[in-house]
């Protein structure tokens, strides 16, 4: 795989994102098309696209790569990522359809003030800045590594045209494009990940039946931990807690994926997305660590030092571009590029449409659709891109484990709060000091950060994923303590 090729790959692939984005807004380009797209979308097209969404590229490399460290662990994780689908189409989606919304913080407004309000789409633009980059970041290294290197382009302006080939095919059509977009990235990222494993079980000459039980059997594929619940991260019941409160703040809570669920007409059609999207998202998370696994078998049989590529990150990209024939690399590069930018340029649509209406108030405008206000969107969608870049190269300075883990370990403390603003707005009807929401919002993971610290010293447990919980119940606290008695508005 010459980097040359991987170059023509890349270019040819965007290429085609750039004509299905001037097909999907040649006939409307306006901001109601952009932020709901319209409200007629197909709830099996967002399903099917949704799942390239959510799994991104930290899925496709790093849940990959971790195999070697947590086993099939993870999956405790993906199961309580499912309740938490689960509980979001059950409750979380009625609410934001009966109140007609378009950004789901507007929630906070009506519920508790426009403090809380600002807070909580303050803590979404941070949240999901930093998750989208951490995505881009970890595609970025492997082009970097293995394209951009041989002509010495520096990292930053890979980082930069990335985001300026994101920015050609969603600037215009926004999510009426990226819904589209989203279903042909699932397809290529679905397609990659089953004909990876046969790429791989070939190579290892293995048949269906014999590539299974060679997972089944080998030293990776233990799934449930209930060893040591107090001093270890690992254990059933944080990875399972952890997964469906963290889907609840990533997903139920976040702009990004429900922006999408409430582009379809009805809220049957939107529950009928989750479902299905859950049952599919499942299933492909056990491809993804039965990948894994392969790649381990490999690394041993053919004496790969997986010690020395530095992160497990770069064991799946090592392997399907150096050591496999040019087919599965091209897979490979394929599913990735799939995987990370169907992310990106979803996280950048749904951060432009919540600054939007939630700091520029376009909601609130007799007309949205203004030459003006349509001027100034594309000026918001710019301005991320440039933070994203800005974001992405801090990272790259500081960052020293698998991406994976430091993209839910961020999310645990920069969610923590909107999930116990939305908690306290929906199941009580207590009231707020509305104007100590935003102090609250960053006590609470300063506290939770320095209860995590010192957990282990103090009562001798190691807190995971599940530290979102902590965090979400210090600000339920903080707000129950500061707000009023009572409070004589109807609930959410």
């Amino acid at each position: 795989m010459t980097p040359a090729i991987l170059l023509s790959f890349l270019l040819g692939y965007f290429a085609l994102l750039v004509g299905v984005a001037y097909f999907t807004s040649r006939n409307s380009s306006d901001n109601a098309s952009f932020f709901i797209a319209n409200r007629n979308s197909k709830w099996y097209l967002v399903a099917f696209g949704m799942i390239g969404t959510a799994l991104s590229g930290v899925t496709f490399i790093s849940v990959p790569g971790a195999v070697g460290k947590s086993e099939f662990g993870y999956f405790q994780f993906v199961l309580g990522n499912a309740v938490g689908f689960i509980i979001i189409a059950t409750i979380l989606l009625p609410l934001y359809y009966r109140m007609n919304l378009i950004s789901i913080y507007t929630y906070l407004e009506r519920r508790l003030g426009p403090h809380s309000y600002k807070t909580g789409a303050v803590i979404f633009l941070l949240s999901r800045t930093i998750g989208s980059s951490l995505r881009l970041f970890l595609v970025a290294i492997v082009l970097q590594r293995f394209i951009f290197d041989a002509w010495n382009v520096p990292f930053w302006l890979t980082i930069v045209l990335c985001l300026v080939l994101i920015w050609l095919y969603t600037h215009k059509g926004g999510l009426k494009t990226i819904i589209i977009t989203d279903t042909l990235q699932t397809v290529f990222l679905l397609l990659s990940v089953i004909l990876s494993i046969i790429f791989i079980s070939r190579s290892l000459h293995l048949d269906v039946a014999g590539t299974f039980e060679a997972v089944k059997n080998s030293s990776y594929s233990k799934m449930f931990f209930w060893d040591d619940f107090m001093g270890t991260k690992s254990h059933f019941l944080k990875q399972f807690l952890g997964g469906i409160f963290v889907t609840i703040a990533m997903t139920g809570l976040d702009q990004d994926l429900m922006q999408k669920n409430l582009s379809m007409k009805t809220i049957g059609e939107a529950q009928k997305n989750m479902f299905t999207f859950t049952g599919v998202f499942v299933i492909m998370n056990i491809f993804f660590l039965s990948v894994g696994a392969l790649l381990y078998i490999f690394a041993e049989k053919n004496g790969i030092d997986v010690a020395a590529l530095k992160t497990p990150d770069n064991l799946y990209p090592e392997i399907a571009l150096n050591h496999l024939n040019i087919i599965p690399g091209i897979i490979f590069m394929l599913g990735l590029t799939a995987a990370t930018f169907a992310t990106t340029d979803s996280a950048l649509t749904a951060l432009t449409t919540s600054f939007c209406m939630d700091f520029l108030h376009f909601d609130k405008k007799e007309d949205q659709n203004t030459p003006e206000l349509v001027r100034k969107r594309h000026l918001v969608h710019i301005g991320f891109s440039v933070l994203m870049v800005v974001v992405i190269l801090i990272f790259k300075v500081i960052n020293d484990d698998s991406v994976v883990n430091s993209m839910f370990i961020a999310a645990t403390y920069t969610y923590g709060p909107l999930l116990g603003l939305f908690t306290l707005g929906m199941f009580t009807n207590r009231a707020v000091a509305d104007k100590m929401v935003p102090y609250i919002c960053v006590a609470s993971p300063l506290l939770s950060f320095f209860i995590k610290s010192n957990s282990v010293h103090w009562f001798g447990y190691e807190i995971g994923f599940e530290l979102i919980i902590l965090n979400a119940l210090i600000t339920f606290i903080l707000l129950w303590i500061t707000g009023k008695i009572a409070v004589t508005q109807t609930k959410f």
